[in-house]
């Protein structure tokens, strides 16, 4: 038998290339001050003339024997049960998520008034072959930023992330900002006073972070479904639908605030909350395709954090895969939420097919299929027709047959998707402008039969008091 060592230089570059963001690092050491009770997280950056990265809590903080075990890799049995409000699994986040973004990680912590300070430095490893712990100068320690706050807590932990390489100064504050919206919404329950974290905060450089609940469940529109319960095995899964308001009933403020930097179609699908901590978002596990008429459509799922094995989460916690018989379940719910998720689409669709309404437009069948086509029998086109000559009558209908085939429906589509406030066809036809085509079609002498055919149209409906007593 022999006892072979592991290559450490080459171990540690393989440690480091997990697959972490920037921000997805940063949540993930987050995790560790709620689970010691934090009821505030700082962050600071340093972008010149080198990046450094620290982030200290008022949570209960570590003596010197638990700070070596915290920085020890695999710290904790992932089958071991924890505490229901431990957000963490293999006692492998805060040194796996700080490696992805420097070589130097420092902790210090305060714990019955003692300061215990201990320092992972990836090129003395590989320099020395060896895990050493170091245990930093007490002097240098004190030099850190925001040690100073550390100092005046009763107790607390700073974490500071040195040698950063996963960063450059050129998008640094780019970074900061996704950061910013990153943490708004992962940890949006806590930071709006979920259970015991009622004046839990997080500030990024003194600016503190807003939470962003992705379900916009204080306004009227939003779409609210009952929550179902599953049982799993010992545990139980909370799952909700909720359907956000279409974009007519929202300012375009605060529909672009809820389509997310992803937009609404990406943003569609199941949102995972494990302890009240969201972890994956924007997914349908592949039960479903994301289509824009659903894409309105957020399912938020509540789990414990003793159900990881049937949700195959991952290290960085950022990746998921249920197993079959979850997803059974969730593919039922799934399908009753989106059936409703598309109303708000295909009523609007329906529309066309009003028989109430003298429509320009109608649905016709063409080749197996259907396509817009204008209304022949229109008031206006039909007064029109009857007036024109044999020729002029052949390049209109000509006109109109181009404007009908050339309808640019993907142009349309792509408008009402990425700005649909900034679409007013409405303002193509304007209140003056309808005032003189009365004057102008009652000068010609219109008797009442047409008068209540035009009505019926989409120009009069909102206008009868033009033609009845203009």
């Amino acid at each position: 038998m022999e006892i072979v060592k592991p290559n450490l230089r080459n171990f540690v570059k393989s440690l480091r290339d997990i697959g972490y963001t920037f921000e997805i690092a940063v949540a993930d050491i987050l995790d560790n001050s709620i689970s010691a009770d934090a009821s505030n997280v700082k962050i600071y950056t340093i972008a010149e003339p080198d990046i450094i990265f620290a982030m200290i809590d008022n949570g209960v903080g570590m003596s010197s024997e638990e700070l070596v075990e915290a920085m020890r890799l695999a710290t904790k049995n992932p089958e071991q049960e924890r505490e229901k409000s431990d957000l963490g699994r293999f006692g492998l986040g805060l040194k796996t998520a700080s490696f992805s973004q420097c070589k130097k990680l420092t902790v210090v912590s305060k714990k019955n008034n003692i300061v215990s300070a201990r320092q992972w430095d990836l090129d003395y490893i590989a320099d020395k072959d060896e895990w050493i712990l170091i245990t930093p100068n007490p002097t240098w320690v004190e030099s850190l930023p925001l040690f100073d706050d550390l100092r005046l807590q009763e107790h607390g932990t700073l974490i500071v992330w040195q040698k950063i390489d996963a960063l450059n100064n050129n998008n640094f504050t780019d970074q900061i900002t996704k950061l910013r919206r990153h943490l708004s919404l992962v940890f949006h329950r806590f930071l709006e006073g979920i259970d015991r974290f009622k004046q839990f905060t997080i500030t990024v450089n003194a600016n503190p972070i807003k939470p962003f609940n992705p379900f916009n469940i204080s306004h009227p529109a939003t779409q609210q479904l009952a929550v179902e319960k599953i049982k799993l095995h010992d545990s139980t899964i909370s799952v909700q639908p909720f359907i956000l308001p279409h974009h007519s009933k929202l300012s375009q403020q605060e529909y672009e605030q809820y389509a997310t930097e992803e937009g609404y179609t990406k943003s569609q699908g199941f949102y995972l909350y494990r302890a009240n901590r969201l972890l994956i978002y924007g997914t349908w596990w592949g039960l479903h395709r994301a289509v824009d008429a659903h894409k309105l459509v957020r399912i938020r799922i509540d789990i414990t954090n003793d159900q990881d094995w049937y949700w195959g989460i991952d290290i960085k916690k950022s990746t998921a895969n249920p197993t079959a018989e979850i997803k059974a379940d969730l593919k039922r719910i799934m399908r009753q939420v989106t059936e409703k998720g598309a109303r708000p689409f295909t009523g609007r669709g329906r529309k066309i097919e009003d028989k109430t309404t003298t429509r320009f437009w109608e649905l016709v069948p063409a080749n197996g299929g259907l396509r817009f086509a204008l209304n022949q029998n229109h008031p206006l086109l039909e007064k029109l027709m009857s007036e024109l000559s044999e020729e002029n009558l052949e390049l209109l209908n000509f006109y109109l047959m181009g404007l009908q085939a050339y309808l640019p429906l993907d142009a349309i589509q792509a408008q009402l998707q990425q700005n649909p406030h900034k679409v007013m066809q409405e303002t193509a036809l304007s209140i003056e402008e309808v005032s003189v085509l009365v004057q102008r079609l009652k000068s010609s002498g219109l008797d009442q039969d047409y008068i209540e055919s035009l009505l019926k149209t989409e120009i009069f409906k909102n206008h009868k008091e033009l033609l009845v007593n203009g």
